[in-house]
């Protein structure tokens, strides 16, 4: 029996609907969330920078959370430097939230898949690569969006939110594409907005199915050994960096999820 928690780390809020979507399937296990304020936004920076401010951040989480297995809840950080992490902690299993091209280019019939983003995950050869060359991604970067959900995203309307939407779906259809990746974890607190904007002539895809099963598959890995494996309620926890105290935003947060709230470096 494990313990220790499963780690899921962002840059912000943006990887919570992957935390929420393996904890409905995963009620049992401990979660660790890290939201690295200090560093927002990851999408903005330089792939080097990024993999330094990663390394170092794992290695303090490491030391303090003990993680059993840590989700890079993520796209730019994933795309980024998922490699170099797995080559630096290789003692810890790594989840990566790698945008949803390939589901998207099979179920496309145009031959090109729209992929929405930060600039780093957009600019990242890796994406292209997903493809395999057998098809043209069509990739927008959209920094702002990323900046709306951090920080806007409460109490924005619906109007305001299906307005900011629009605008890039009505860019990816005039580019004739047919599937489109959310390609940055935050755009998930707008999914059903994609949604009913794209429809019915655009898809809509994403990675959290797939994150929640690869994480199962390694809490299943030697016959359970990473599981916990009791009836105790998990003591999940939101951490962020910075010396900050935590505004009324993160504080709600906390409660909405049920999680304990404190600074990393306070641990």
């Amino acid at each position: 029996m494990d313990k220790r928690p499963i780690l899921f780390l962002d840059s912000g809020i943006g990887g919570i609907p992957y935390c929420r979507h393996f904890r409905q399937s995963d009620p049992a296990e401990t979660i660790s969330y890290l939201a690295d304020r200090l560093n927002f936004p990851y999408g903005t920076r330089k792939r080097a920078e990024l993999i330094v401010i990663l390394n170092t951040l794992m290695e303090k989480l490491i030391k303090i959370v003990n993680p059993k297995i840590a989700v890079l809840a993520c796209n730019t950080a994933t795309v980024s430097a998922l490699a170099e992490l797995r080559q630096c902690f290789p003692d810890l299993p790594f989840v990566g939230t790698v945008p949803a091209v390939k589901p998207a280019m099979l179920a496309g019939k145009t031959g090109k898949v729209g992929v929405l983003g930060t600039e780093r995950t957009i600019e990242d050869p890796y994406i292209q690569s997903l493809a395999g060359g057998n098809c043209e991604i069509f990739g927008i970067a959209a920094p702002e969006l990323v900046t709306f959900v951090e920080q806007g995203f409460t109490p924005a309307d619906e109007n305001k939110k299906s307005k900011l939407v629009k605008k890039y779906i009505n860019r990816f259809r005039d580019a004739g594409v047919d599937t489109l990746v959310l390609g940055c974890t935050h755009f998930l607190f707008l999914l059903e907005e994609f949604k009913r904007e794209a429809a019915p002539h655009i898809k809509i895809f994403d990675s959290m199915d797939g994150i929640t099963q690869r994480i199962e598959s390694l809490l299943d890995e030697k016959n359970g050994a990473r599981r916990t494996k009791n009836n105790a309620l998990p003591q999940n926890r939101l951490l962020l960096t910075g010396t900050e105290p935590p505004d009324s935003s993160w504080q709600n947060l906390a409660k909405q999820l049920d999680f304990s709230l404190s600074l990393l470096d306070k641990l």
